[in-house]
């Protein structure tokens, strides 16, 4: 069964802005922590940004004062907005959610953004 899904990725030229969402299912709602994890061809999966159930945010250092992670506990929903793209954040976007020391992720949307 799918208990995350991704929506919102596409093509975007440099400068430009899109806007990640994941819904989680029931079975897994209100995760302690949810985020947004990427990987780019021949490169390993990284962590993008994270918030926790109270609302607690952390960033990697590359998208700092760029993306903008944000849930809606009540829709058991999670976003990533994405401003000012640059061509490194080409990649497929993966969900997650953490609850009771469980992991899930999502299936991935893809990220193209171009020069």
């Amino acid at each position: 069964q799918v208990q995350l899904v991704e929506s919102g990725g596409g093509l975007v030229q440099a400068g430009g802005s899109l806007r990640l969402s994941c819904v989680a299912s029931v079975s897994i709602f209100s995760p302690d922590t949810m985020g947004w994890h990427r990987q780019a061809p021949g490169k390993q999966r990284e962590l993008v940004a994270g918030i926790t159930r109270g609302g607690s945010r952390n960033y990697a250092d590359s998208v700092k004062g760029r993306f903008t992670i944000s849930r809606d506990n009540a829709k058991n929903m999670v976003y990533l907005q994405m401003n000012s793209l640059k061509p490194e954040d080409t990649a497929i976007y993966y969900c997650s959610a953490e609850r009771n020391e469980n992991q899930y992720w999502g299936q991935g949307t893809q990220v193209t953004v171009s020069s």
